[in-house]
């Protein structure tokens, strides 16, 4: 597995990334949600409607699937969150270019991984109501939004 970036290495460990994504897994947990209480089926307005209320610019891509977050460009960074959310469970990719270079672009369940132990595994966030997602991209946004600050 790829060596993260430096910069990004530095940055998810300052904001205790793998801490906080425990704590967020652990809290909406498989346990907790098994697969029959889980929300499959979503209406995409009502997720465009939870993102944009948190302050962010969504699209939805069809073709792959998933919520892209309006690029954001911070002097010579870019920044981008993607949020798939499929048969219940929420995987986030964060997006990190430094002057057109690509820093980052990979799952959040590998920067564990990368950061502590290749076998080192933190299970996606599970949801089974749109308050849990909404709960779920509050703490989401909260750290990226320190992440960013963080880099920066």
């Amino acid at each position: 597995m790829a060596e993260l970036n430096p910069k990004i290495k530095a940055a998810l460990l300052k904001i205790n990334f793998v801490e906080r994504y425990e704590k967020l897994s652990a809290r909406f947990s498989a346990a907790k949600t098994p697969p029959d209480d889980r929300l499959i089926y979503m209406d995409g307005e009502e997720v465009m409607a939870m993102i944009r209320a948190a302050g962010y610019l969504p699209r939805f891509d069809t073709k792959e699937k998933f919520y892209r977050i309006k690029e954001e460009h911070i002097g010579k960074y870019t920044f981008n969150i993607h949020i798939i959310l499929r048969d219940g469970i929420v995987e986030l990719v964060w997006v990190v270019e430094e002057d057109g270079v690509l820093l980052l672009g990979a799952p959040w369940s590998t920067y564990s991984r990368r950061l502590i132990d290749v076998n080192y595994r933190i299970k996606n966030p599970v949801f089974g109501t749109y308050e849990d997602l909404e709960e779920i991209l509050k703490i989401v946004f909260e750290m990226y939004e320190d992440f960013k600050c963080t880099l920066m």
